[in-house]
């Protein structure tokens, strides 16, 4: 939808904008001999890699397929089966489609941009770009090769070689950019088309079933607060005698030591019977022991 649209082409921005800050600040070719190709692909790889995985991170989806698929009280047939890996492997398309925005973003940027490819390749250039008489060994021919990307560590008489050296990369290195680009649109284009195709539905109610999802999860969300703090609202009225909020408190429960340590500390979701949990420890001692009458009498509110 406008949405997932809108959305991505955010994060497309905030990921350009990254990458333009990333490489002023930070990137500096190390101009030697097996360190380039490393430090290149580095930088190119490994903040790609990263946006990926936060790209899953921050999916909800990608939590709402793995939570609770080890749970012992999941009972499914074979035929649950098989549905359930056709709709696992739509859903990890969906979540790695998403994924794949910021950090496809970067590498296409960063290949339009040169620099880490530049750094990478230099001393791999295969085309000697010497004068004909310039006598030079092989390792000697990759050292210089590898300072290339370095301006300053080019003696004059190879500057016009760098400078062909550096057009040459920064070609190819932009040609594979835009070649990615090319790819990625044309893909989404394709799955959208073939989506579309196989969609049990017509155009309206694939419209009509979107907009209905989107305000089940809006009402869903709200009626989760509301019913959440409402039913926590039981267990520290208990606990504490008064409902947070009331006007007119008469009085207030004083919970005693043994209660205070029984609600405090570390507490992990408790499954008290095959259909039942307990949220937390004050959940747990609301339902398990009755609160005594010690209360205090109040004249005035705060």
């Amino acid at each position: 939808g406008k949405e997932v649209v809108l959305a991505n082409a955010v994060i497309a921005i905030l990921t350009i904008g990254g990458q333009q800050l990333f490489s002023f600040f930070t990137f500096s070719c190390p101009c030697h001999v097996g360190q380039n190709l490393i430090y290149g692909l580095a930088f190119l790889g490994v903040p790609a890699l990263i946006l990926l995985i936060v790209g899953y991170a921050l999916n909800n989806q990608t939590w709402r397929l793995v939570t609770g698929k080890s749970s012992p009280l999941r009972e499914e047939t074979t035929l649950n089966r098989l549905l359930q890996c056709r709709l696992i492997c739509f859903v990890l398309c969906s979540i790695t489609g998403r994924a794949l925005v910021a950090p496809v973003t970067w590498l296409a940027v960063t290949l339009i941009n040169g620099s880490y490819y530049v750094c990478a390749m230099s001393e791999y250039i295969s085309v000697n770009y010497y004068e004909p008489n310039l006598n030079v060994s092989a390792s000697e021919h990759r050292r210089i090769l590898a300072a290339f990307p370095c301006s300053q560590l080019v003696p004059p008489e190879l500057t016009r070689a760098r400078d062909e050296v550096i057009l040459l990369l920064r070609y190819q290195s932009q040609v594979a950019g835009w070649f990615l680009i090319a790819v990625v649109v044309i893909t989404v284009f394709l799955s959208y088309c073939l989506a579309s195709c196989f969609s049990p539905l017509s155009f309206l109610h694939f419209r009509y079933w979107s907009s209905y999802v989107h305000n089940e999860q809006d009402l869903f969300d709200e009626a989760t607060e509301q019913h959440s703090r409402l039913y926590a609202m039981q267990h520290v009225r208990k606990f504490f005698g008064f409902v947070p909020g009331s006007e007119n408190v008469k009085e207030i429960r004083i919970p005693s030591l043994k209660e205070w340590q029984a609600i405090s500390g570390l507490a992990f979701l408790k499954q008290v019977d095959e259909e039942h949990y307990d949220y937390s420890l004050l959940h747990d001692w609301a339902l398990k022991e009755s609160a005594d009458e010690k209360y205090l009498k109040i004249d005035v509110n705060p």
